[in-house]
């Protein structure tokens, strides 16, 4: 009997170890501050010009008012207006860092860890709200473009280890 015990404490923590193994540590990879730093200047370089002062969008990265009052309660857990946003690209940088990075993260989790598809899924939600269908138009066009820029961004942080974006 009390052989049968020891041996299903060994089985059991055997199962138990294999449930931390490298592969699954590996399935909840978050994402680097190079990869976020990369994101967030690939979304602002694709971001579209619409050649209109008043066009109703702030920032570099051209987002909606009612887009970055969301995104700066959650992330700073306060309302930040237009013209704030518009002003201080620090703080808009900071509140796109931040949506960014949950997005990333998700976007890692649902492609298995698939850098290009994390990308294309987060630029497609920028554009769209949606992860997916962004395979045709303008939609293609624009994340086609994020994720040139990104890669152009990854290979220069690569390079050049102590240089950052952020």
């Amino acid at each position: 009997m009390r052989n049968y015990l020891l041996l299903s404490l060994f089985v059991g923590g055997v199962v138990i170890g294999c449930g931390f193994s490298p592969s699954s540590a590996q399935a909840q990879q978050q994402t680097t501050d190079a990869q976020v730093a990369a994101l967030v200047e690939a979304l602002r370089q694709a971001a579209p010009q619409t050649g209109k002062t008043n066009d109703g969008l702030y920032s570099a990265w051209q987002v909606k008012p009612e887009t970055f009052r969301g995104w700066s309660k959650t992330c700073l857990k306060r309302e930040v207006t237009p013209t704030q946003f518009e002003n201080n690209p620090t703080l808009a940088r900071q509140v796109v860092s931040c949506i960014t990075r949950r997005e990333l993260n998700q976007q890692f989790r649902a492609t298995n860890n698939n850098e290009t598809a994390a990308v294309s899924g987060v630029a497609c939600w920028w554009m769209t709200g949606a992860y997916t269908g962004c395979n045709t138009g303008f939609t293609a066009t624009y994340v086609q473009k994020v994720v040139r820029f990104y890669q152009q961004q990854r290979s220069q942080s690569t390079a050049n280890p102590t240089e950052r974006s952020l």
